[in-house]
């Protein structure tokens, strides 16, 4: 029988919904290990909800877009006597823009932080997760549901988040282990200006806030749900591609995507 805390690890924890999630968790008693490259946005988060009365989160100042961040984490986490009991998979980002004119290499960077380090985490501790019958919870996005000209890395690192989310949960249902992806749209942070994309042109039916995201995806993995959107309006949308012929959804997205451009700036998490 291990000896080792049990802990929900959260990555891309030091803003935006990873901060939210963070607070979520944090408020509903779990001990938390938060992952980012920002050590005193971290610092300055775990020092507030601490002073708040809820367990200091433990920080990891790490760049989860370097290939060894996985090797990295597990080794902090034995050295402090921990193991993930939930996996919160929140950290990536997205760049706005065709794809042939954007920066080949931090297109590739994007799939390696979207999918190869979700990929990497949720199955790096599948016996710790069952043996505390705990859970992965991945951030994917509404655009999972939807081709993404304008933004096409981006949504199709989302589309593979919310696949791989779907068949673990089916897979690992069977030892416990509770899987979902959390699909939400368009989330006022700093995601969006990183991206590129104009928050002022961002639809208000769709918009949710970091806040409503973490509770919402808190509550679904609690409930063990496959997927949660978040939103009623956001819902309807993941329904269209189901009854909307697939050449006039690539023309929709196209044209919302030119619409809500703007420059791209750099990366969080």
């Amino acid at each position: 029988m291990s000896t080792s805390k049990p802990v929900t690890l959260i990555t891309g924890g030091s803003a935006g919904i990873g901060a939210a999630l963070a607070r979520v968790f944090a408020e509903r008693g779990h001990a938390t290990v938060l992952v980012a490259r920002r050590e005193a946005k971290l610092t300055a988060l775990a020092d507030a909800l601490a002073a708040e009365g809820r367990e200091r989160p433990q920080v990891m100042a790490i760049d989860l877009a370097d290939t060894d961040s996985g090797d990295r984490i597990a080794r902090e986490l034995v050295g402090r006597g921990l193991e993930p009991e939930i996996v919160v998979n929140n950290a990536g980002f997205g760049l706005a823009g065709e794809a042939a004119t954007l920066d080949r290499g931090r297109q590739l960077a994007m799939v390696d932080l979207n999918v190869r380090l979700v990929t990497d985490l949720s199955l790096r501790w599948t016996e710790s997760l069952a043996r505390h019958r705990g859970g992965v919870l991945n951030i994917a996005s509404v655009a999972s549901f939807f081709p993404g000209p304008g933004m096409a890395v981006y949504y199709a690192t989302k589309a593979y988040v919310l696949s791989f989310s779907e068949a673990l949960h089916y897979e690992l249902a069977g030892r416990g282990i509770k899987v979902t992806a959390v699909c939400p749209g368009p989330v006022p942070t700093e995601f969006q200006a990183l991206a590129g994309i104009a928050g002022d042109r961002l639809s208000p039916l769709l918009t949710r806030s970091s806040s409503r995201i973490a509770r919402d995806a808190y509550d679904g993995l609690m409930a063990g749900r496959r997927v949660v959107v978040p939103g009623f309006a956001n819902r309807i949308a993941a329904l269209l591609p189901r009854f909307v012929p697939r050449a006039l959804m690539l023309s929709i997205v196209g044209a919302y995507q030119r619409n809500v451009s703007g420059p791209t700036t750099g990366r969080v998490e």
